[in-house]
């Protein structure tokens, strides 16, 4: 049996070679054959074409190219870009330092967390101290890193600067780790902070001593090791990140911290991150801090510009001009639609506008346009076909929006002569590509590009107006308030789209365009079940900005309308909104405002009580006469107990000083006029918003009445001291003859403190020697004592503190006297 299996085994070795050596030699001759049959068929089909009369495709040119060479890029320097980079590891995180962090965020996030100063100081030096050396391995960890980013904002600027100094030295690849990136980005926004402290000599390169040193040492500071300061932090970074800026444009982590970084050495305001749109932060890390409930205490200095030393201003330059050569056409036009780096690329172009350096050639801007910049009248096919796509793109539409905004004239121009003129309508109606050209409406340069828009648009408005496309109707309203044109215009298109033709029709305008709808649906419509259109309301509230009587058609078309439809307006959030722009506009005359009130019919109350109603009314009563507010408040005297039980009303009652015009009328009359003198002045220093009132709302949760000009005028009965009491026939002649003889008696600690309005004057012509308004300072503070009424006197003396114990007093008293007899 071994045998006969040994012989068939033999048998099939050599049956499969002999086998595989046949197939082999078919495979040759079949490939032989179908290169014959190819070449056949081919001559075959080229005489049949020839003999059919079709078409034969001509040679190619040498000059033809299916795809477009970029002849100037350099391999190498791609192959460097190409080339990844690894994020940073340092091994896991030890689960009992795991595990005190983890106790530190439950303590942070306690509500019986130390609240002194130096308790917080202690805790968080102590975490320092733990977790030395381990720093960066932190940083790689998911929970870890989270929980750094809570204890960054109650750090110090030592502990900030020392933990910043460790990251830079493998700043890349933290950069572009997945936890670590957004530890750099905390620590970069809260070094903006820091500089500027460190700039006014206020931050420190020391720490208090712990209780555990020697006793000699305590109480004193130790010095510790010397850090470089935040802007040399700050300028080692940037340098890092300049080397591999295309790189980390790209990365999804990496890119977030570029744009703090500019964000930082420019100085400009960084926008609040709790907002999704102008967040820092991508979607799903603004979802993970909400859903950890990361709560971050936002300094104001992030929402406002900073100043930024002289050597941020040139880093800055180099980086824009270093990153803009190294980086070919086709890197950058790539970045233009790129969901992670088209961010970084249009705040780059941003920041270089700012400069006056992105209309020149081979600016970024003019690489991302395709020479757009540098010939703006040129003809080129395929720059004009790389920008439809763009304008189509989900990303790119978005790059050319910021585009729009930072465009010269003649670069805005060329865009909407190329590839916006004559497809408007298509445009219009894309989802995506809409946005642009609402953009590029609402960032028309000068009137005559506004016109030319208005005009080849004005025959669909109805169209864009009844088919969700609204927005673009209202870029063209902003534009003509911006640029102060087009009204006539884009009222008659409106009329046109809306299908009001004669002047009985055109009295529902208002109505149109609130509930977006055309006349004849309109009339034939049951008008209490109308919702209101938001984007009709802000088109409305537009057209409310117009001046003179270009706002006439909806004023006229307002006051048309039943008084019960109108007041129902006010219990509606976008209807409310109306009637607030009209009292907030400086183009509606006074009396106008009044008549809207009146309108009301006396409901003042009811309209106090509403949700909606009620920011109408303070609207209204910050620019309302004296007169007037009286019988306002007449109204609500009647409806008290009503609006006592009322969350509005009881605001209402406080701010409008009900209580005290009860007890005493007079003097809430002169407190009042005290206001209105006060608006007036300052009128012309601060221009319309102050007598229109559109300003910070009064009806505050504080309950404090706030003038629309901003500035706190209250009475301050409580927070300041006049004189004592007033002075008797004795005093005067003991102050006279005091003053007439020359000498001032050392003894006398009497001290007559100045009010703020009083002390304003002289701060403000010290600073800045302005005397014209030193002039109406001082009118203001003369009002502000005449105003004053007897009990006012009375209830500041009670108030006042005594500063003089009674023995004193007869001491002076007696003094007195003998110096007169």
């Amino acid at each position: 049996m071994g045998a006969d299996n040994k012989r068939k085994t033999r048998r099939g070795k050599r049956g499969g070679e002999s086998k595989r050596q046949q197939n082999n030699e078919m495979k040759n001759t079949s490939d032989n054959v179908d290169v014959d049959m190819e070449g056949t068929r081919q001559e075959n089909a080229d005489s049949k074409s020839a003999l059919d009369g079709g078409y034969i495709a001509p040679p190619m040119d040498m000059g033809d190219s299916l795809f477009y060479i970029d002849t100037k890029a350099n391999a190498q320097e791609i192959e460097e870009d190409l080339e990844k980079i690894s994020p940073a590891s340092y091994g896991l995180v030890n689960p009992d330092l795991q595990k005190y962090l983890k106790g530190c965020e439950d303590m942070l996030e306690d509500s019986r967390f130390e609240s002194t100063a130096e308790d917080r100081e202690i805790f968080v030096n102590n975490m320092y101290s733990e977790i030395k050396n381990y720093e960066l391995q932190l940083t790689t960890d998911k929970e870890c890193s989270r929980i750094l980013e809570k204890i960054f904002f109650i750090s110090s600027d030592y502990q900030i600067r020392r933990f910043l100094s460790l990251m830079r030295e493998d700043v890349i690849r933290l950069a572009v780790h997945r936890f670590s990136s957004h530890t750099m980005q905390t620590l970069l926004l809260l070094s903006a902070v820091s500089l500027e402290r460190e700039m006014r000599g206020e931050s420190k390169d020391f720490e208090t001593v712990d209780d555990d040193v020697n006793d000699d040492d305590k109480g004193h500071q130790s010095v510790r090791t010397v850090l470089p300061t935040f802007e040399e932090l700050i300028l080692e970074i940037t340098k890092s990140l300049t080397e591999r800026w295309s790189y980390l444009m790209a990365d999804e982590f990496a890119s977030h911290i570029l744009r703090v970084l500019m964000l930082v050495l420019s100085g400009r305001a960084i926008e609040d991150q709790n907002n999704r749109s102008n967040s820092l932060r991508s979607k799903r890390s603004s979802k993970y801090v909400e859903d950890k409930s990361v709560t971050q205490s936002h300094h104001p200095s992030l929402t406002k510009a900073r100043e930024t030393p002289d050597a941020f201003v040139s880093a800055l330059k180099k980086l824009l001009k270093t990153t803009n050569r190294a980086m070919s056409d086709i890197v950058v036009r790539g970045f233009t639609t790129n969901p992670v780096g088209s961010p970084v690329l249009q705040l780059m172009l941003e920041l270089e506008a700012e400069r006056g350096k992105s209309e020149t050639a081979g600016s970024l801007l003019d690489k991302c346009l395709l020479g757009l910049v540098s010939d703006p009248k040129g003809q080129n096919p395929r720059r004009d076909t790389a920008l439809q796509m763009t304008i189509e793109d989900v990303v790119g539409s978005h790059f050319l929006q910021t585009v729009a905004k930072i465009a010269s004239p003649n670069v805005l121009q060329a865009i909407y002569e190329n590839q916006i003129r004559g497809r408007v309508k298509t445009l219009a109606f894309h989802p995506i590509s809409n946005f642009v050209v609402q953009s590029v409406f609402v960032n028309a340069k000068n009137q005559r590009q506004l016109k030319s828009m208005i005009e080849e648009t004005a025959p669909f408005f109805g169209d864009l107006l009844f088919k969700s496309r609204a927005g673009v109707v209202r870029s063209l309203v902003d534009s003509c308030v911006r640029l102060d044109a087009g009204y006539i215009e884009i009222i008659n298109a409106l009329y046109g789209g809306l299908g009001a033709k004669t002047p009985e029709e055109r009295k529902e305008l208002i109505n149109l365009l609130a509930f977006l709808m055309p006349y004849q649906k309109f009339v034939n419509a049951e008008y209490g079940r109308l919702p209101f259109n938001i984007q009709g309301s802000l088109i409305i509230q537009s057209i409310l900005q117009f001046p003179g009587d270009s706002n006439g058609p909806i004023l006229d078309s307002f006051f048309s309308q039943n008084p019960q439809s109108i007041f129902s307006w006010c219990q509606d959030p976008s209807g409310s909104r109306i009637i607030e722009s009209i009292f907030t506009s400086p183009h509606v005359e006074p009396k106008i405002k009044q008549k809207v009130m009146e309108h009301f019919g006396g409901r003042y109350a009811e309209l106090a009580m509403d949700k909606f109603g009620s920011h109408i009314f303070e609207k209204y009563w910050a620019i309302a006469d004296l007169d007037f507010k009286e019988t306002i408040i007449q109204n609500l005297v009647k409806s008290e107990t009503q609006l006592q039980d009322s969350h509005s009303g009881r605001f209402v009652l406080r701010n409008c000083r009900v209580d005290q015009y009860k007890r005493r009328a007079e003097e809430w009359r002169e407190r009042e006029r005290g206001l209105e003198r006060k608006k007036l002045m300052f009128k012309d220093i601060l221009g319309s918003a102050v007598a229109t009132g559109g300003s910070k709302p009064a009806l505050a949760p504080s309950g404090h009445q706030k003038p629309a000009n901003g500035v706190k005028v209250d009475s301050l009965k409580k927070k300041q001291t006049k004189k004592a009491s007033d002075v008797d026939e004795i005093d005067s002649m003991f102050e006279n003859s005091r003053i007439h003889a020359g000498s001032g008696d050392s003894k006398d600690k009497r001290t007559e403190q100045a009010t703020p309005a009083e002390s304003m004057p002289s701060a403000i012509a010290d600073s800045k020697g302005d005397k014209s308004l030193e002039a109406v300072m001082s009118a203001i503070s003369g009002t502000k004592r005449k105003s004053k009424s007897k009990k006012d006197k009375l209830e500041e003396k009670d108030e006042s503190p005594k500063k003089k114990s009674k023995k004193a007093k007869e001491e002076d008293r007696k003094k007195r006297r003998a110096f007169v007899g």
